[in-house]
């Protein structure tokens, strides 16, 4: 590729002489032996002198075009050095010894250490501006792996090549996480708790969302296997629930989602889940965020209408300014969630600036285009279980055990004791009460606590509840003691609430958690006989302030 002066930029009188250059140059060299008369001519009518016309002729020759003839600008040759060697190695030096560090000094700084060590060598000093051409001049991306480190260097710099492309819909869905620019409230008091996580999915072909999840946790395997239920399942039951009437036609197995190299998006659950209904997954190369570049756009074009709700704490502490986020907070989390479908639906109905036509009508032009039917599971209830988090456990004679609480049911009295291999167990951590195991022969069986008593608790409260006795020194497989332990906790911050934020956020976040494990609930629960609690001796319970488990 040629390097020149870019001929949009030049003004017309040199512009004008080039073109007069060209014409008579053109004419010089397509002679097969021009001899000297014919420079002689050429030299007259441009005016020029003969070295100058040798010049202008090579030039031509190597790049064939009028910007070549330009004439030359005043002055000293761009590049060119005009300071002693001496000067330029102190220049070279500080650069590389004091510019170049990860301290990252101003050109200010710089110029005084180049001062003062001419000072202190004798040498002549250079002036600011000096040193500020050497360093324009200077590799920027060298620069910048050098004061900023590889990763910045490689952001910034490194060509990107062109993004995902999908022919048709479901081919390609992208999948990722953000936290939602907006504090949201709880539902009972309706004070300020904290930002909520988002995971969102993208379809490529249509730029369609194909589906979402909204949650308080950070981002997990169970967010993950959340938005991928809410990908595959129709969304009519769901649109319904939430009192929206409207059209959202996605649902189904997409061919391959893409992912980047989160732990969540690398878990066994995950991998296991997409290999079990013919889902490839793609992780994004290392350190190549543009991969991403369609469902960052979408996400940067959801948190571009957050920032109009009450509440909103915007994209940066400038834009911000003096407005209290917390004060101005309103939205619990089902009214947010439902806001976002909202505008997912004025999103799909608008016109796409890339695509020209609005995401929905590229959906149905993009599923025409489909060679196969977009696949659709057999069992939705058992295919949310596969892409539960899942262990391995033996068939013991009481039952299963698991996080040290024990599980049963009579169909386990087939395998207690006499099964010599484990099965695969499969949990949900917002709802410890029921697990799912995978008998031998593939079919998946829901088992509750063995004691009915026990109320369903989630895999947070668990752990809050085991460190709170493993600190006192008591028993962690006493499962009565953890759970009489959850129960005072739960007390604990459901008094507190009124007071703390953390206490809000731990209540809303169980309540959640809980309602949203039974509303989804993979496999319908079969009423149980619940027998009145024995009533807790309290004193052995340990009592915790809120903090130590917020």
């Amino acid at each position: 590729m040629v390097h020149g002066p870019d001929k949009d930029t030049i003004d017309d009188t040199a512009w004008s002489e080039a073109v007069a250059r060209e014409v008579v140059i053109r004419r010089l060299v397509s002679l097969d032996s021009p001899g000297r008369a014919d420079f002689f001519r050429a030299c007259h009518e441009l005016g020029l002198k003969r070295t100058r016309l040798y010049e202008l002729t090579r030039a031509y020759q190597e790049h064939p075009v009028t910007s070549s003839l330009l004439p030359r600008p005043a002055g000293t040759r761009q590049g060119s050095r005009r300071l002693p060697d001496e000067t330029e190695a102190v220049i070279a030096e500080a650069v590389r010894d004091f510019y170049k560090t990860r301290q990252k000094p101003s050109i200010n700084r710089l110029h005084k250490e180049i001062r003062r060590l001419c000072r202190s060598r004798g040498v002549r000093a250079p002036s600011w501006h000096a040193v500020k051409a050497r360093i324009t001049a200077m590799d920027p991306a060298e620069l910048t792996k050098a004061r900023l480190g590889s990763k910045a260097a490689r952001d910034r710099f490194r060509p990107v090549p062109g993004e995902y492309t999908a022919e048709f819909a479901f081919d390609v869905v992208q999948i990722d996480h953000t936290l939602v620019d907006v504090i949201v409230v709880d539902r009972q008091y309706r004070r300020p708790l904290q930002r909520p996580w988002l995971t969102l999915a993208i379809d490529i072909a249509s730029r369609m969302v194909a589906g979402f999840y909204l949650t308080l946790e950070a981002p997990s395997t169970v967010s993950v296997a959340l938005a991928i239920q809410h990908i595959v399942q129709p969304k009519e039951s769901w649109l319904a629930g939430l009192g929206i009437d409207t059209e959202w036609p996605i649902s189904g197995f997409p061919d391959a989602i893409h992912l980047d190299n989160a732990k969540e998006f690398r878990s066994r659950a995950l991998r296991r889940g997409a290999e079990e209904y013919g889902i490839e997954l793609i992780h994004r190369p290392v350190a190549t965020p543009h991969y991403g570049g369609h469902i960052e756009r979408l996400i940067g074009t959801m948190m571009g209408a957050v920032h109009l709700l009450p509440g909103t704490t915007f994209s940066d502490i400038d834009e911000r300014g003096g407005y209290d986020s917390a004060a101005n907070a309103t939205m619990t989390m089902d009214e947010l969630e439902r806001w976002m479908a909202l505008e997912i639906m004025r999103y799909h109905a608008d016109r796409h600036g890339t695509l020209g036509i609005p995401p929905l009508a590229a959906w149905h032009e993009a599923a025409a285009r489909r060679a196969r039917p977009v696949r659709h599971p057999h069992d939705l209830a058992g295919f949310m279980v596969d892409f539960l988090p899942s262990v391995d456990r033996l068939v013991r004679r009481d039952g299963i055990h698991l996080f040290g609480l024990r599980y049963w049911d009579d169909v386990l009295s087939i395998w207690a004791g006499r099964l010599d291999r484990p099965l695969p167990v499969s949990y949900d951590p917002r709802d410890l009460s029921r697990i799912f195991v995978r008998a031998p022969d593939g079919k998946r069986w829901p088992i509750r606590f063995a004691d009915l008593r026990r109320p369903p608790i989630t895999l947070g409260e668990h752990r809050r509840a085991r460190t709170a006795l493993r600190e006192h020194g008591l028993a962690l497989v006493d499962e009565q003691l953890i759970f009489e332990t959850i129960e005072a906790q739960r007390a604990l911050v459901d008094e507190a609430t009124l007071r703390t934020r953390a206490a809000r956020q731990l209540a809303e976040r169980r309540d959640r958690a809980l309602g949203d494990a039974a509303s989804n609930s993979p496999v319908a629960a079969e009423p149980a006989q619940i027998e009145d609690e024995r009533p807790i001796d309290w004193s052995k319970v340990p009592v915790y302030a809120v903090e130590e488990w917020s």
